[in-house]
C-alpha cells in the first residue's frame, strides 16, 4: 500500500513539473540582447531547454537563424548564425555571435529562430529526428555597404 501511494504521488509530482511548462517552451525559450543591431555588431544569443529536456524534446542540434517572417518582401533566406551540438542533459546555451553583413532592409521585420532538432522513437524503436522552432523578433538596422 505504501508503494502504491508513493507511485501516485510520484507521479502527480511528474505532471505537475510537466504542466508548469508553456506550449511554447517546449522546443527552448531564446533570448537575444541587445534586440537591436546592425551587420558587424556583436549580440548574445541564450537559450534555455529545460522545459524541451522536460517533455522530451531535448536538442541534440540547435540552429540559430536570423529569418524573415511569412508575408515580408519573399526573396530573404534565412541567415545561419551558428549550429551547436550540446552535451547530453544540458539545459542552457549560451553565446555571442557578430551579425554578418548581409542585405538587410528599412522597415523590414526580422527574428532570431531556434530550431531544436530532437530524437523521438520511430515506430521500430528506431531514432527519428524532428525539429520544432522558436523564435523572437528583432530590429536590424538597415545595410549601407
Amino acid at each position: 500500500m505504501k508503494f502504491f501511494i508513493a507511485a501516485v504521488a510520484f507521479s502527480l509530482l511528474a505532471v505537475g513539473t510537466a504542466q508548469s511548462c508553456s506550449e511554447a517552451a517546449r522546443f527552448g525559450v531564446v533570448t537575444v540582447s541587445p534586440t537591436s543591431f546592425a551587420s558587424r555588431d556583436s549580440v548574445t544569443i541564450s537559450a534555455n531547454f529545460t522545459c524541451a529536456n522536460q517533455l522530451g524534446y531535448a536538442p541534440t542540434y540547435m540552429d540559430y537563424y536570423i529569418e524573415v517572417p511569412t508575408n515580408n518582401n519573399g526573396h530573404e533566406p534565412p541567415v545561419l548564425l551558428a549550429r551547436r551540438q550540446p552535451a547530453a542533459g544540458v539545459v542552457s546555451d549560451s553565446f555571442t555571435v557578430q551579425i554578418p553583413y548581409g542585405y538587410y532592409f528599412p522597415n523590414a521585420s526580422y527574428n532570431i529562430v531556434l530550431d531544436n532538432t530532437y530524437a523521438t522513437n520511430g515506430t521500430n524503436g528506431s531514432p527519428v529526428y524532428q525539429v520544432g522552432g522558436v523564435d523572437i523578433p528583432v530590429n536590424i538596422t538597415a545595410s549601407v555597404s
